[in-house]
C-alpha cells in the first residue's frame, strides 16, 4: 500500500461515508467482481480494476490498499449470501419441503449470482487462502448444526435415510454446477434458459431420494 492510499485510508477511517465515497466503493466492488470472475485472483490486476470501474489507479488506492482487501470484501459479502439459505432450514418445518425449498434457493443464486459464484469456485480451487479459516470454524459449524437437524428428521422417520453432510454437498454441486459451468451449459444446450428445467429435474431427484 502507498503511502498516499495509506493515509487516505486513516483520514476516512471511522467517518461516514459521503454519497460519493459509497458509489464509488460500489463501482470498484462490481469493477473487481467481473475482473476477479474472469480472470481469477491471481490474473486480476489493479489496473485492471481500475479501468473496469472508470476511475484512476490512485482513486481506486484510495479506497482499497490492495487487490486482496478487494476480493475479501467481495468473499465475505458472498459467503453471507451464500449462507444465508441453510441458516433459514426450519427445524419445526415440514422436512421435505424445507430441504427442497433451500435446493431451489441455491439454484435462484446459481442464476442470480453466477459472477460471485465463479470467484468463489476460484478461491476454493487456489486452497482457499483467504477463507480457509471461515470455512473451518463458521461453515463448518453451521453445516454440523444442519445435520443434527436432518439426523433428527431421519430419526423421526420424516426423511429416508441420508447422509445429512454428503446431502449438502450434493446440493451445492448440483445447484452451482450451472453458474460454474455456465459455458458448457450453455454450450451443451444451446439458447435459453437452462434453469427452469433444472429445478424441476432437482425437485424429483431430492423428492424421491429424501420420501421416506
Amino acid at each position: 500500500m502507498t503511502e498516499t492510499s495509506a493515509t487516505a485510508q486513516g483520514a476516512t477511517a471511522g467517518k461516514p461515508r459521503t454519497r460519493i465515497q459509497r458509489r464509488n466503493r460500489e463501482l470498484i466492488l462490481e469493477a473487481a467482481l467481473q475482473v476477479f470472475s474472469q480472470y481469477g485472483f491471481r490474473g486480476a490486476t489493479l489496473d485492471q480494476i481500475a479501468a473496469e470501474a472508470g476511475l484512476s489507479k490512485p482513486n481506486l488506492l484510495y479506497y482499497f490498499p490492495s487487490k486482496e482487501a478487494m476480493h475479501e470484501a467481495l468473499l465475505q459479502t458472498l459467503l453471507e449470501t451464500w449462507l444465508d439459505p441453510l441458516r433459514a432450514l426450519d427445524p419445526q418445518g415440514a422436512p421435505l419441503e424445507e430441504i427442497l425449498a433451500y435446493v431451489r434457493r441455491k439454484l435462484e443464486l446459481a442464476r442470480d449470482y453466477p459472477r460471485e459464484s465463479r470467484l468463489f469456485a476460484n478461491e476454493i480451487l487456489q486452497g482457499a487462502p483467504r477463507i480457509l479459516p471461515y470455512l473451518e470454524s463458521d461453515l463448518r459449524e453451521l453445516v454440523a448444526q444442519t445435520c443434527v437437524i436432518i439426523r433428527g428428521w431421519t430419526a423421526e422417520g420424516r426423511l429416508a435415510p441420508v447422509d445429512p453432510v454428503h446431502l449438502i454437498f450434493s446440493i451445492w454441486a448440483l445447484t452451482q454446477h450451472y453458474a460454474d459451468f455456465e459455458v458448457q451449459v450453455t454450450a451443451v444446450l444451446g439458447e435459453g434458459d437452462p434453469f427452469e428445467a433444472a429445478g424441476a429435474h432437482l425437485d424429483v431427484m431430492f423428492r424421491r431420494m429424501l420420501t421416506p
